[in-house]
């Protein structure tokens, strides 16, 4: 069912219960706000309202003043989706007005959509997997490594470009093994994104060396050359030279690799690629993931193809990749006993998992294609926002759109940032901030930073006013809409509330 505009719902107390019985067959909401000349809620009225002065002699021509008084039960607009809930199995009903401090209906929330939850990124599977899978169970190839194992590494890399591919249970498994094959360990220091998950920075930390983090780029949003040749720069003048540098591709974007490539090459910094978020994009006519030593792909269930859980870790080095797979396997030597010259992990994917791993990447470019018609479907509604900066794609990118996300603009960035998230999660439309900056996270205080430029740091500001929006590929037309509806709203809301 389509949303309405709120004030299709309000009626004045001096319209009929005629007026009233009209309105409510043409909006088909099954509820009406009674409001006064301010705006400020006095009652609601049902069908159950009108039936009943129907049967106690009321005329049609009488006013909705005439009704018994019955004050309505409402939340405030710090009333999450819960408390709306619990209010509506408390008083029975399917219709919860919102109001402001000034008692003005602001907003209305319906049992259905709390029934009707859009997803930020839900797995989407396609038509191979089932049957996959069952080739698993019917092998009894149900534990890690087999078949399917080797056949995902070989059509993974295939796809990326690159000769080798290595499976593991996790995209951080993926990270932690590519930060030890480039040697990463105590006393190191490893350049990382700052405007990611956490989880392309951790491993550093786990292994001992210690993360300065890089400054976005106001354009893909992703690492800036800019801030990158400054950190390197004054790292040499203090004679360190960086371990590796984790280089992030963001919300399915890759980062500007013509100008982050070689000055990594010209300063002997391997590049470990953080492609987690980016497999199905490309730069330059280039796959993401073929441009690091080496570089990681998570599989997690909110990803553009997902096995449940799991990633892989992929490189032209055959050694480097022979050696992850070792490693993942708990560095078993090559004995006909249980060996160990080196301590392993136990990363590897199972032959289950691969198999869904498998049928989903033959739906990639599916896929991809959805999601950046939801993006383009996104931005086009809501084109006459103001204050509103969609993620750029620039010349030469090709991005998978994995998440859609903007960023407000303004001093009051956040404050309608989070009044726009929690009005999503009142309606059960899941949206989330764009990621925490590293260099903002307690975990890493006091870790060195190198902002895009002196005074300008980008990644707080995407940080404070952004937002990432629904944009799984099995989204319906109707969830759609509903999305692009209720940003347009709640950004109304927020504006009008803060006046």
């Amino acid at each position: 069912m389509p949303l309405l505009p709120l004030a299709q719902l309000c009626l004045p107390p001096t319209a009929t219960l005629h007026d009233a019985l009209a309105r409510l067959d043409a909006t088909a909401q099954g509820i009406l706000l009674v409001t006064d000349d301010q705006g400020r809620l006095l009652r609601t009225v049902t069908d159950g309202d009108l039936r009943r002065a129907a049967l106690a002699g009321v005329g049609n021509d009488a006013p909705l003043s005439a009704l018994p008084a019955h004050a309505p039960h409402t939340v405030s607009l710090q009333a999450s989706q819960r408390d709306v809930l619990a209010l509506m199995d408390a008083q029975r009903i399917d219709h919860v007005p919102v109001v402001d401090a000034e008692e003005r209906a602001v907003d209305l929330v319906t049992r259905r959509e709390l029934s009707q939850r859009v997803y930020l990124s839900s797995p989407h599977l396609g038509e191979d997997e089932v049957a996959l899978v069952q080739e698993a169970f019917t092998s009894n190839w149900i534990a890690p490594l087999g078949p399917h194992v080797d056949a995902f590494e070989r059509e993974l890399a295939a796809r990326v470009g690159v000769q080798h591919a290595a499976a593991t249970i996790s995209g951080t498994a993926a990270l932690h093994l590519g930060l030890r094959l480039l040697g990463v360990g105590p006393g190191d220091v490893v350049l990382c994104s700052s405007l990611t998950f956490v989880a392309s920075v951790n491993p550093i930390k786990q292994l001992g060396a210690t993360p300065v983090f890089i400054d976005a780029e106001p354009q893909s949003w992703n690492l800036s050359p800019q801030a990158l040749a400054v950190a390197l720069d004054t790292l040499l003048a203090e004679g360190i030279t960086p371990k590796a540098a984790v280089v992030v591709n963001l919300y399915g974007q890759s980062a500007e690799m013509d100008a982050i490539v070689p000055l990594l090459e010209r300063h002997g910094v391997p590049m470990l690629e953080d492609a987690a978020e980016s497999l199905g994009a490309t730069y330059r006519g280039r796959p993401s993931g073929s441009f690091g030593k080496l570089a990681v792909f998570s599989f997690n269930g909110n990803k553009i193809i997902t096995t449940s859980g799991g990633g892989m870790l992929v490189g032209n080095d055959a050694a480097l990749i022979e050696h992850a797979r070792k490693l993942s396997t708990q560095a078993r030597e090559p004995t006909r006993h249980y060996e160990h010259v080196e301590d392993g992990y136990n990363y590897r994917l199972s032959n289950v998992l691969a198999g869904i791993g498998r049928g989903q990447l033959r739906v990639l470019d599916q896929r991809v294609q959805v999601r950046r018609e939801v993006f383009a479907q996104y931005r086009d509604a809501l084109a006459t926002v103001p204050g509103l900066r969609w993620m750029a794609e620039p010349e030469g990118h090709r991005s998978t759109r994995w998440l859609s996300a903007f960023v407000l603009e303004g001093d009051d960035a956040q404050s309608r940032r989070d009044a726009l998230l929690d009005f999503l999660e009142r309606h059960n439309v899941e949206a989330r901030p764009v990621w925490k900056p590293m260099h903002l996270q307690p975990l890493y205080a006091g870790c060195r930073y190198f902002p895009h430029a002196p005074g300008r740091d980008v990644s707080r500001a995407l940080f404070e006013g952004g937002i990432c929006l629904p944009s799984g590929s099995n989204m319906s037309a109707a969830q759609r809409a509903r999305v692009c509806e209720l940003v347009a709203r709640g950004l109304s809301l927020s504006e009008r509330t803060a006046a």
